[in-house]
């Protein structure tokens, strides 16, 4: 009988975070949630930061509640991209990390451009062009806070700023690395060039280690604090995304998927970087893959819409669930009215709903009066992007998908897999939800030889949890609506 593994994840999203247990029996991962809790910035004048110290002591709770099931053969960790932390040189963090939703980088990326243009930028980096990418706000800082880059010896993406709390070791993994727009997309490695063009520090960056990378312990005193076992440390795919590509359960390399949360990431796994013309005019990112693969994926606002509008109507005195919104949607008349889920306007915190109808009215469209109907905008909308940035990936790859994965806590949603299904009349694959842990997981277990390939991983993840089929319906409809959309919003070719 093969000897159970028992892995944990700790998944950090923007909204949320869990720590998750995983039991592999050599044939399929079992989960388990141990302990989940919310990931809340914190607005203090007028910066936004990450409250990481209470994210760390969130982990350590994690630990705490792993002890009673026995040993732990391995962990990873997972958050978000781009954001970080300054290390000073007696290894103290300078302060908490910045949340990429700050405002700080407003107006950055064009004093950038001055220096190094926007072509070329994409050229070397083959990144999507946002504002809160790593290096706008480590530029931002240059221009605002010298004195902080003065006083770094070494900056740690999130996840690896964890890592670095829990076992000394500073080190920077490649797909998260690959978020900030500061790697060659060729070489992998540092542009340090680039860097030294924009008068950025180079001596901060830490070495870059590829995912799968089996790393060291639990340091000592996390042991001593806590009470538990020098359990090893797996750099894992630790961007969020790059886990939960790991996790799609294809047959096949001959996929299209989307990592569906509070960003919806879309895209492909490719051997190498596509950084041509096409893939600058639409705004494309090449990000690091399992692997030495390429996610070559677009950047969608996802349910990030739904979230804040949601937080809005409880502020507001109704405690109405996702169920309870999903269900007024449907209610409501199709194509009334739609929005493109990226407009600048609604990339911050606040009164999301509002900010829908005020863009409705400003493109000369039905204003949505009830709660139903700017949700069932915000779906129609988000699958309608999908449909979009889909006929762009396969112009810019010259292949046609006949599957469309998607993976993450938006799976939970049926509504929205169908209507994507119905956008991109595509045959969708939706699950598993826990994409991002199994994904943390299966690299774990490849680091330790107990599954050799990535097609084995997948597998096992598919032969582990129940997927969910939909096929495209009302296509005359959706074709109808496309038109609509892009007669509203020519840009979105």
């Amino acid at each position: 009988m093969t000897d159970i593994k028992q892995l944990l994840a700790f998944d950090f999203g923007a909204s949320s975070g869990r720590a998750m247990l995983g039991r592999y029996d050599g044939e399929k991962i079992e989960l388990e949630e141990l302990h989940r809790f919310s990931n809340d910035p914190v607005q203090v004048g007028d910066t936004l930061f990450w409250d990481v110290l209470r994210l760390f002591y969130e982990i350590k709770q994690g630990l705490v509640k792993s002890k009673s099931h026995g040993p732990i053969d391995s962990l990873g960790i997972d958050t978000w991209g781009v954001d970080f932390g300054l290390i000073d040189e007696r290894g103290y963090l300078l302060e908490n990390p910045v949340h990429y939703r700050d405002v700080r980088t407003q107006g950055i990326m064009e004093k950038v451009f001055e220096i190094v243009p926007k072509a070329e930028l994409y050229s070397r980096t083959g990144i999507q062009m946002t504002y809160f990418n790593t290096l706008f706000q480590l530029y931002a800082l240059k221009m605002l806070r010298p004195e902080i880059l003065e006083r770094t010896s070494k900056m740690l993406q999130t996840p690896d700023l964890f890592t670095y709390l829990l076992t000394g070791r500073k080190q920077s993994e490649r797909t998260i690395a690959s978020t900030g727009q500061m790697l060659n997309a060729r070489t992998g490695e540092w542009d340090l060039d680039l860097l030294t063009r924009l008068g950025l520090p180079t001596d901060i960056l830490c070495p870059i280690v590829k995912p799968g990378t089996m790393g060291l312990p639990l340091s000592a005193a996390i042991c001593s604090e806590l009470g538990v076992q020098p359990i090893p440390v797996v750099a894992v795919a630790s961007h969020d995304t790059g886990s939960a590509v790991v996790a799609v359960p294809a047959e096949t390399e001959d996929f299209v998927y989307i990592s569906s949360g509070t960003w919806s990431l879309m895209g492909i796994e490719s051997k190498t970087p596509l950084i041509n013309e096409k893939a600058y005019e639409y705004n494309f990112t090449n990000e690091g893959g399992y692997g030495g693969t390429t996610r070559f994926l677009k950047t969608i606002m996802g349910l990030w819409l739904i979230q804040e509008s949601r937080r809005q109507w409880i502020r507001e005195g109704s405690e109405v669930s996702f169920a309870d919104l999903e269900k007024e949607a449907l209610l409501c008349a199709p194509f009334q009215c739609l929005i493109d889920p990226d407009d600048d306007s609604l990339a911050t915190p606040g009164d999301m709903p509002s900010r829908i109808k005020e863009l409705c009215k400003k493109t000369g469209q039905h204003v949505p009066a009830s709660r139903g109907e700017v949700v069932r905008c915000i779906y129609e909308s988000l699958a309608l992007k999908y449909c979009v940035s889909m006929k762009q990936i396969e112009e810019i790859s010259g292949h046609k998908y006949p599957h469309l994965h998607v993976v993450g806590g938006g799976t939970k949603d049926g509504l929205l897999s169908q209507f994507t299904a119905n956008a991109t009349g595509s045959h969708v694959i939706a699950g598993p939800i826990e994409a991002t842990a199994l994904g943390n997981m299966a690299v774990q277990l490849m680091a330790q030889g107990v599954i050799h390939t990535l097609s084995e991983a997948r597998k096992v993840i598919s032969a582990s949890f129940e997927l969910k089929h939909y096929e495209p319906k009302d296509r005359e409809i959706w074709d109808a609506a496309l038109l609509k959309f892009r007669k509203i919003y020519p840009v979105l070719k």
